[in-house]
């Protein structure tokens, strides 16, 4: 009797033991954990052709993480691109993007002494995320799930991930350590554009999206400069993100070289800035047609500094207008050293150069 009674208890404890043991690994797999992960402000993250420089709410810039092969990119930064607010819920571990920003997008300064170095990082299978009331999970490329990071209070999800919020496809350019994120595919064959079952507007000017055209666009600028198509010359007309809303960026000059900026509206059609310059230079400069190209400017920077590429890091070189004459800025970093020129896009030849410690 009491060797039967024996056996019994010993057969509970054994099951009470690996029911223990269950419950301890089930809760295991969604607790926290600290994660070794190298911190990258030498990459470049460009959105549908613009860098991109992340801050906190504090005004602090934050940079890439790159952690088992993924990207990390600032959730509540991706938000204010997304036009989105973000919400943390402490109680329910909960980070939220939805509805539309009440604040601007935070501006800061540039954390110019960051350097590639290994940190402590806490990734959070424990941290839920929804967008727009709907709860989101993610997988990498081989289809492994992948979770939230935390570091130094700010969220950060797989650059991956941040692509399908945004709609956008996700390239990495090893050679110039640039992510970009960009185009997004939209219906455009359809009787009419809406939620089912709700009678929408048939036909608008931009499908699936409740935007004003293109060509919307131009035509109130033109109407507010009191000119025609056939006078101007268009520069650009950009959708971008401004301030948590979509404009259009609008440039054009007049044959007598008077160029006009405006922003517009690309929900309403409002005019909210304009911009007009007299002094504008001729697009074409020095009697040159074309462009002399990025790869060309960068050659002609480090030659002028006495390097090859493989001996600087961090180099950019982007295209603007300055004081009426297109330029092509290129930036790099030789040591602790921070080299800057200014070349005219249309000859090269150098207008300004600029070198400065890392850490001034």
């Amino acid at each position: 009797m009491m060797k039967r009674l024996w056996k019994r208890l010993s057969t509970l404890a054994l099951g009470m033991a690996l029911f223990v043991t269950t419950l301890t690994v089930a809760a295991g797999a969604v607790e926290a954990a600290s994660v070794s992960v190298e911190m990258r402000p030498d990459v470049e993250i460009v959105v549908d052709g613009t860098a991109r420089t992340f801050y906190n709410v504090q005004g602090q810039e934050v940079h890439t993480l790159y952690y088992n092969g993924t990207h990390y990119l600032p959730v509540r930064a991706i938000g204010e691109l997304m036009g989105k607010n973000v919400n943390w819920d402490q109680s329910t571990r909960t980070i939220s993007l939805a509805g539309s920003r009440t604040t601007g997008p935070v501006q800061g300064t540039p954390d110019t002494s960051a350097k590639t170095q290994m940190i402590t990082a806490e990734l959070h299978p424990d941290f839920t995320i929804t967008v727009d009331g709907v709860k989101r999970t993610f997988t990498d490329a081989q289809g492994n799930a992948v979770y939230p990071m935390l570091y130094q209070g700010t969220n950060y999800l797989p650059v991956r991930a941040i692509g399908e919020l945004m709609g956008k496809s996700v390239s990495w350019n090893g050679a110039t350590r640039t992510i970009t994120l960009s185009g997004g595919s939209q219906v455009t064959d359809a009787d009419s554009f809406g939620p089912s079952g709700i009678p929408a507007t048939t036909n608008p000017t931009t499908p699936n999206s409740g935007l004003v055209s293109e060509e919307t666009a131009k035509a109130k600028a033109l109407t507010h400069a009191g000119l025609t198509a056939s006078q101007v010359t268009f520069l650009r007309c950009k959708l971008d993100w401004d301030d948590g809303r979509q404009v259009y960026d609008v440039e054009f000059y007049t044959k007598d070289y008077k160029e006009y900026d405006y922003e517009i509206d690309a929900r309403t059609g409002e005019i909210l800035s304009y911009d007009y310059d007299a002094e504008a230079s001729v697009p074409q400069q020095n009697g040159s047609s074309s462009y002399i190209g990025e790869a060309k400017a960068k050659s002609i920077a480090l030659s002028a500094a006495g390097f090859s590429s493989g001996q600087v890091s961090n180099i950019r070189c982007y295209l603007e207008r300055d004081d009426g004459r297109w330029e092509y800025t290129v930036e790099f970093w030789q040591g602790t050293m921070e080299y800057e020129f200014e070349i005219d896009a249309y000859s090269g030849t150098i207008l300004s150069r600029d070198v400065d410690s890392i850490y001034d």
